[in-house]
């Protein structure tokens, strides 16, 4: 959510700024700005609406100078503007920020008593007139920064620029994510590593409540006790081609693609068929004494837990609770020592996920995090990070992270099998082969591409939707129907087939589009019955069935085909039809796919 470049060195900040911002688009786009420091003058360039707007004024009007700051916005305080646009100006200090200020009104209020004027309904400017508060009471500017933010309560990744400081700017972080890029004579700081990737792979990721004064030849960091720390920098091996979209239209369809490749990355030299045996990077988890496992997320990743419960109760027999992340802490949840929490998150830096997992902690329970980015928030404060290896994914609409999440936590319901004795070897040689099959299967459906258009082209303009499922596949129906939401704005809802007579049958006409999950499997009679009495309905049927089932042919002959697969292992082929379907309609419709209205890939506050 949002987005922060800064720089400085000898190139134009101007140029970096606006790379930097572009690549980082997906993570908000109702406003964008710049801030540059030249002289003893700090320009800004601010606009609301996305990026190309700002790219406009710059060329119109280029901003001089070789430090600088910019920021791209998804709104949380203030509606997008361009007086809430970042950055935010107060006295000498410029600054963009990320996250939320939780005591924002009463600073605010105190400030205005002092004397301060605000030009903005956000609570990120209160940063810039508490930084330049402290200025004015004689604290140098590293000083300065620091007391402003021990007045803050909430969560921040910021940077500023003090105006005639052409020499160095100073960025903090909190709960929310902000790297430092490394490079000769200049360096660059960015609330994610597509930013910067192309100038530097050397990246420093700063923990919590550091303070860092970036000067061109070299970095100064402060902890969140005021002392001088050094913090090792890694070395960044992502391909820069993964961040561009390799002859696709949009980042999503690219994604969807990568799928086969995503999960087998997942799986290698986790899966040892020779052993028949699997491993998790060398974590130990108390597989022995777990009593119960417990599953958090948001979103699609909490479909994706939901998938999990059937992996881990069905593989392990180990009883399991999902929960929404943003639900789990207001509970009281009953969790403690003897229990598994496995919080999963695509960035690692979702706000509500990150929170369930500070709960769990603090009643004693074990913390596994299934995160995608290395070094993340969550996968700081648990006990261990099982990372998916999925990749940079763009598309704001999640993709080959939520099936690389599937392949991660049906891992783990092998690991704990494996480890409880719960599992004979002949079984475990069954599930991996079974496994370790799946990319396989994935490019046989992907070659269905062409026709998965054909069929979006014939529902571009309905406006609701049913996805129908059961078991295992009614998360699928769940997150099929989320797909199409985020993308299309057309209305969705997924349901467990067995539940259609509760109330959904009621929608049924002939101008509803149905899409039912019906792969061979223990529910599939009961599944086809549920589509019979869709079908007598007049419903438009779209299924997603097993090749070679003649059967589902005497209801509708839009059938999407995937390969014969176990149950418990058909959702990671049986979303990728519904993922293809989404991305067709919505680029039939001319929506914006990569970045859908309101949403951001990353929700890094409540």
């Amino acid at each position: 959510m949002c987005g922060i470049v800064g720089y400085i060195g000898s190139q134009s900040a101007q140029d970096i700024l606006l790379q930097g911002l572009a690549r980082l688009e997906y993570r908000g786009y109702d406003s964008a700005g710049i801030a540059v420091n030249h002289g003893d003058a700090t320009h800004v360039l601010r606009c609301e609406g996305k990026l190309a707007r700002l790219l406009e004024r710059a060329v119109a009007a280029p901003l001089t100078g070789t430090l600088g700051i910019g920021h791209t916005r998804w709104a949380t305080h203030g509606r997008p503007s361009d007086e809430n646009a970042h950055p935010h100006q107060y006295g000498r200090v410029t600054v963009v920020h990320n996250g939320i200020i939780e005591n924002h009104r009463a600073l605010r209020t105190a400030l205005q008593k002092s004397g301060h004027q605000f030009q903005s309904e956000t609570d990120s400017e209160i940063l810039a007139h508490l930084i330049d508060d402290a200025l004015t009471r004689g604290a140098a500017p590293f000083a300065a920064v620091e007391q402003a933010l021990h007045q803050v309560e909430g969560v921040y990744a910021l940077c500023c620029v003090v105006r005639g400081l052409t020499d160095r700017f100073y960025c903090a972080k909190k709960d929310a994510p902000l790297i430092i890029g490394l490079g000769e004579a200049e360096q660059f700081v960015a609330s994610d590593i597509p930013a910067i990737l192309h100038h530097t792979r050397r990246m420093i990721f700063l923990e919590e409540g550091d303070v860092a004064e970036i000067r061109a030849d070299g970095v100064t960091l402060h902890d969140a006790h005021g002392k001088n720390v050094t913090r090792a920098a890694r070395h960044i091996t992502w391909s820069v081609m993964m961040a561009e979209k390799e002859g696709f239209k949009h980042f999503m369809q690219k994604e969807i693609h990568e799928q086969p490749r995503a999960i087998a990355d997942t799986l290698r030299g986790r899966v040892l068929p020779a052993e028949d045996a699997v491993t998790l990077d060398g974590i130990a988890l108390p597989a022995k004494k777990i009593q119960r496992v417990f599953l958090v997320a948001c979103g699609t990743s909490y479909h994706a837990c939901l998938v999990g419960k059937f992996f881990i109760e069905g593989v392990a027999r180990v009883p399991v609770e999902v929960d929404l992340a943003s639900e789990f802490r207001y509970r009281d949840p009953l969790i403690g020592p003897g229990d598994l929490l496995i919080a999963v998150s695509q960035s690692g830096e979702t706000a509500d996920t990150k929170a369930a997992v500070v709960e769990a902690r603090r009643r004693g329970a074990h913390i596994l995090a299934i995160v995608n980015v290395v070094d993340s928030v969550i996968a700081r404060v648990a006990d261990a990070a099982l990372y998916t290896h999925a990749g940079l994914e763009i598309g704001v609409a999640s993709t080959k992270a939520f099936t690389t999440q599937m392949a991660a936590l049906y891992l783990v319901a092998l690991y704990l099998a494996q480890e409880r004795n719960a599992i004979t070897r002949e079984k475990m040689r069954t599930e991996i082969a079974g496994l370790l099959s799946v990319p396989q299967h994935l490019h046989e459906i992907l070659q269905q591409a062409g026709a998965i258009q054909k069929i979006a082209e014939d529902y571009l303009t309905a406006t609701d939707w049913l996805y129908l499922g059961r078991g295992s596949n009614y998360p699928i129906a769940l997150e099929g129907a989320l797909k199409l939401k985020e993308i299309s704005y057309a209305h969705a809802e997924g349901y467990a087939a067995g539940e259609m007579k509760h109330g959904p049958i009621a929608l049924i006409d002939d101008t509803l589009p149905v899409v039912g999950i019906v792969p061979r499997g223990p529910v599939y009679e009961k599944m086809m019955n549920n589509l019979q009495e869709v079908k007598a309905r007049g419903a438009r049927l779209i299924a997603v069935a097993t090749r070679g089932d003649t059967e589902i042919l005497s209801l509708t002959d839009t059938v999407i085909w995937i390969p014969d697969l176990p149950p418990l292992l058909q959702p990671l082929a049986t979303i990728l039809p519904l993922q293809l379907l989404a991305y067709y309609v919505a680029d039939g419709k001319g929506t914006d796919v990569d970045q859908p209205r309101n949403l951001a890939k990353s929700v890094t506050v409540e």
